[in-house]
């Protein structure tokens, strides 16, 4: 049996054949360099993709920069330096704690200049300390009345607080107290002779005024 076709049918199998041959071609296309070909669209513009979701690239025109995939290249976010963020080492705090002896000549609430500077070096070891208070007792000797040397001994420690609070330090940081004769330094044997020089020399130490204080601050 002969087939025959009008040349309408023939327009229609040259036209299916090219249109075979485009396809062929651009999957043959897809096996090379992307960059090399455009992309194939339908008539809505949409790009033409496989079954497998590849994209068809035409084999005509000049070559587009086409870069992966069908659509053009992003490049990765590049990371952003950030500084790390400043170490900050807490402070350390020590515990401590000074004191200072300040002697007095017999009968007399003056400070000496010895006693001036024991209390300066005392004002200067505590610069910076967090504490609540300074305590300043005062003492006498042995020699005279009780009561007159509880009177002497206020006095002594009087005149402490008050350089010290002319130094800086507050009123009320300055806690005082006075023990007279009450507690002596030396023992009762050891100084016999009363009012006599050596006797005084020997009750020296009875004659003073004792500060301390303790507390906290920033170690160094």
């Amino acid at each position: 049996m002969r087939t025959t076709f009008t040349k309408k049918q023939l327009g229609l199998a040259v036209a299916c054949v090219l249109t075979l041959g485009v396809f062929s071609a651009s999957a043959s296309a897809q096996v090379r360099d992307i960059n090399e070909k455009s992309l194939l669209t339908d008539t809505r513009g949409a790009v033409v993709t496989s079954g497998t979701g590849l994209c068809w690239h035409t084999s005509f025109g000049p070559a587009p920069e086409w870069t992966q995939g069908c659509h053009a290249y992003v490049p990765a976010p590049v990371a952003q330096y950030v500084a790390p963020a400043p170490v900050v080492i807490a402070p350390v705090w020590e515990k401590v704690a000074f004191d200072a002896n300040v002697l007095f000549d017999s009968d007399k609430s003056a400070l000496r200049p010895a006693g001036r500077a024991a209390l300066d070096q005392f004002v200067d070891k505590i610069h910076g300390l967090d504490s609540q208070s300074i305590f300043a007792i005062g003492y006498a000797d042995r020699m005279g009345t009780d009561a007159y040397n509880q009177v002497l001994s206020q006095q002594r420690v009087d005149t402490v607080k008050d350089y010290l609070v002319g130094k800086g330090i507050a009123w009320n940081r300055v806690e005082t107290s006075a023990k007279g004769e009450s507690r002596p330094t030396t023992y009762a044997g050891e100084c016999k002779d009363a009012n006599t020089p050596k006797n005084v020399a020997c009750m020296q130490p009875d004659r003073h005024v004792f500060i301390e204080v303790s507390g906290s601050r920033i170690a160094k």
